[in-house]
């Protein structure tokens, strides 16, 4: 076990058709059997304004915590870090196997991926659907920036069960939380907003929010995580 709480994972080479070989590190699932399934409802906001029937989303118990190692260095200089989550689909429900962390630029607010591609390919090569991403505020509370709502719409446009981890280490009221955009008012909004960088949002005419707390989002034990460092 490490200071986590979970199993050391094992690390390997993984050689993909772009120049560099990657580290990539697996996170075994409990070894005794089957563990129970936890749904999110500490954090939910019950009240949600969004119409669409969403899909369940399953998450690794490991993921949180390990993203949150990954990102130790960065989090100690005030930098963002970011991950993209990658999700298989089975009988209804999409299953997060993959963190996939990018190579990136950071700054206390902000975090931008480039070399895209190299996500792409391990996305095709898996068969995994873009369920959502993960990023650290570093110093600042558990929220959604302007600039993470249009993230957010990127991944939402193409998965509408897609989800923001925000992970707020320094937030001692609430340090982590999943989001997205309400749909169909928070989704409209960001899709007719032509602005870049910080800045402000109109709210819905009808008093509701243009994000909220997911309410399909499950941890589960019982998942095999993989996580792939691009950054190296």
């Amino acid at each position: 076990m490490n200071k986590l709480g979970f199993m050391e994972p094992n690390f390997f080479k993984v050689t993909h058709s772009y120049p560099s070989s990657i580290i990539s590190c697996i996170h075994n699932a409990p070894p005794h059997g089957a563990a129970e399934v936890s749904r999110i409802t500490s954090l939910v906001n019950e009240s949600t304004t969004s119409t669409r029937v969403l899909k369940d989303v399953h998450l690794s118990t490991q993921l949180l915590d390990g993203f949150l190692d990954l990102a130790e260095d960065n989090t100690s200089k005030d930098l963002e870090t970011c991950g993209v989550l990658g999700a298989f689909l089975k009988e209804g429900t999409y299953y997060v196997t993959t963190l996939i962390i990018p190579k990136q630029d950071s700054t206390s607010s902000t975090c931008q991926a480039f070399n895209e591609e190299e996500i792409f390919a391990i996305q095709n090569e898996q068969s995994l659907f873009p369920v959502g991403w993960i990023h650290t505020h570093p110093s600042q509370s558990c929220f959604m920036s302007s600039v993470d709502l249009h993230t957010q719409y990127s991944y939402q446009v193409m998965v509408p069960e897609a989800v923001a981890i925000v992970m707020a280490p320094t937030d001692t009221s609430r340090s982590y939380g999943y989001f997205r955009l309400s749909d169909p008012d928070g989704m409209k909004i960001v899709r007719e907003c032509q602005e870049t960088g910080f800045h402000t949002h109109s709210e819905p005419l009808n008093g509701a929010s243009i994000y909220e707390d997911c309410s399909n989002i499950y941890l589960n034990p019982n998942l095999r995580l993989e996580i792939f460092d691009l950054r190296h």
